[in-house]
């Protein structure tokens, strides 16, 4: 179980991510000089360019990766050896390591033998861990999957800052209802990862005494956690992130309609100053600028020079 948990890993997932990965740093580089809105807490907030948004989920992929191959040190160790209960009983002294080189030359991996059977035999605590670094994979992914689907929505009564490839004609009743069917696939998939990390963490508690008998069960969710996201993940890549185009029209739109670039002139006014232009503008329904040539404490040229979403990111 271990050499088959390392290896799907090996040559499964981390492929697929890499290639996730390659797909988000291109995006990242195309879309470096196109200036949106920030959000949080899925409110406006100051600007940032595209591609500063698309670097997040870029680094995300790749601190995952790294978390999960140095996640595979635990899985190296193998219990071959150590027989009924851990002693050895039955077999010669040096069978494990033997085995252990063995394994380790024919899969070009550095798997040792355990230095503790007793433990290896009765703890399944590396599962837990390993699969703790697919479950944060898989988190990343979902934000990812949200993030593309609320940049995506609309067309025209939603953000609509982005469009996604059209894989499917979309609604039986809705014509031209294209719908992000690839962040909904990769949403279902994380959410049958986390069921597994929960299985997982349960069935490696169960070790009593010298022996965990949960071991088929930790190793199904475990390859099923790891097909499960690399065919996910190489779906939502193939079909969904190489396509994403930014809408520049209702990027600038909602850029320019944006109450939060009053954030500028904080070191000018003040921040209370600042929020009762907001405030104004919000009430009264004009754009920031008169709300803040009305307050009498900016001038045009004042605004425009401090105001200025390239320079605010």
């Amino acid at each position: 179980m271990h050499i088959a948990s390392v290896l799907e890993i090996k040559n499964k997932l981390i492929p697929s991510l890499n290639r996730f990965h390659k797909t988000l740093t291109d995006l990242t580089l195309e879309y470096k000089d196109i200036v949106k809105i920030g959000r949080t807490h899925l409110q406006d907030a100051t600007p940032l360019t595209l591609g500063q948004e698309i670097s997040a989920w870029a680094f995300m992929i790749q601190q995952n990766t790294q978390m999960i191959e140095q996640s595979l040190d635990f899985l190296y160790p193998l219990a071959s050896g150590g027989t009924a209960v851990g002693t050895g009983l039955n077999t010669s002294a040096d069978f494990g390591e033997k085995v252990a080189a063995q394994i380790a030359l024919d899969t070009a991996l550095p798997f040792t033998s355990s230095t503790n059977k007793f433990h290896a035999l009765s703890s399944k605590d590396a599962f837990v861990f390993v699969h703790g670094a697919l479950k944060s994979c898989a988190t990343n992914a979902l934000k990812i999957a949200n993030d593309v689907r609320w940049l995506a929505s609309g067309p025209r009564s939603g953000l609509g800052e982005i469009s996604i490839p059209e894989n499917e004609p979309g609604s039986s009743i809705m014509p031209g209802k294209v719908n992000p069917t690839q962040s909904e696939a990769l949403s279902m998939v994380v959410a049958q990862v986390m069921g597994n990390d929960t299985t997982i963490a349960f069935a490696a508690s169960q070790g009593n005494f010298e022996l965990n008998v949960y071991m088929p069960v930790i190793i199904y969710n475990m390859i099923q956690s790891i097909h499960l996201l690399s065919d996910a993940i190489t779906s939502f890549n193939d079909h969904c992130a190489i396509g994403i185009k930014p809408n520049i029209d209702q990027i600038q739109k909602n850029l320019d309609q944006s109450l939060m670039l009053v954030t500028a002139l904080n070191p000018h006014i003040g921040y209370e100053n600042a929020a009762k232009i907001a405030k104004d503008a919000y009430l009264n329904k004009t754009t920031l600028k008169e709300a803040a040539l009305k307050s009498g404490l900016v001038t045009a040229d004042e605004f425009d020079r401090w105001v200025n979403p390239k320079e605010m990111i």
